[in-house]
């Protein structure tokens, strides 16, 4: 009973902190950056900024789509942030930037992330077939779901991983927006509000996922009840 009340106020505080981001983008992303930088124009001068002459920024499609590929060194913009001049798309494309730099410095955790990305590839695909069939045959066969737990582990660890590896590439971008004059005293603020705001996404997909994960160890622990 108790692991349900956390399971479902987890999944509330989910859906609320997904909603309050939707939210402030949307209200951020009508804010202009005083000096009129697009997206695209604040990544290219972080990326100067801090040396990386090798990393390209390139648009791609979709919304909060964002993100930083290591394998080719490009910082990926949605579309929403690559032509925009708002707050928001400053903030996001400093973060994602702040993620090259991570990877241009091998910051410790970011390589730990990207050591695990084939495992939890793997994992991914199968955890889900592999719990399935271990709660129908658990008083046979138990350990399938061990397997299974074992699998959904590793995506947990890896949610966990994520946490400063996010939480450093908004600090990082925070500050260089400050120190390179790309938010001023009424709207760095707001960018750092965005910046936490998506933070806390991850925050709370690492809380539900463990949330889970103690679930079906406890499925299995009480397997022979």
């Amino acid at each position: 009973m108790l692991y349900w009340i956390i399971f479902i106020g987890v999944a509330v505080v989910s859906w609320l902190v997904q909603a309050n981001l939707k939210s402030k983008f949307e209200k951020y992303s009508r804010i202009p950056i005083p000096n009129g930088m697009t997206g695209r124009e604040v990544a290219e001068k972080m990326l100067r900024d801090n040396g990386l002459y090798d990393v390209r920024v390139i648009s791609t499609s979709g919304s909060l789509t964002d993100h930083y590929n290591p394998t080719n060194k490009t910082v990926n913009l949605s579309e929403d942030v690559y032509d925009s001049c708002s707050v928001a798309a400053a903030a996001v494309a400093a973060h994602e930037c702040g993620h090259a730099v991570q990877h241009a410095h091998a910051y410790a955790p970011l390589k730990m992330r990207s050591a695990l990305v084939p495992v939890v590839s793997f994992a991914s695909n199968w955890v889900q077939w592999v719990i399935l069939i271990g709660m129908f045959t658990i008083h046979v066969y138990p350990g399938v779901l061990l397997f299974g737990i074992a699998l959904f582990a590793m995506t947990t660890l890896f949610s966990f991983i994520t946490l400063p590896v996010e939480i450093d590439a908004s600090r990082r971008a925070v500050n260089w927006l400050s120190e390179a004059g790309i938010t001023n005293y009424t709207t760095h603020s707001t960018a750092v509000s965005a910046l936490r705001s998506a933070a806390y996404t991850y925050v709370v997909a690492a809380l539900g996922s463990l949330a889970t994960l103690l679930y079906y160890v406890m499925v299995y622990l009480g397997r022979r009840e």
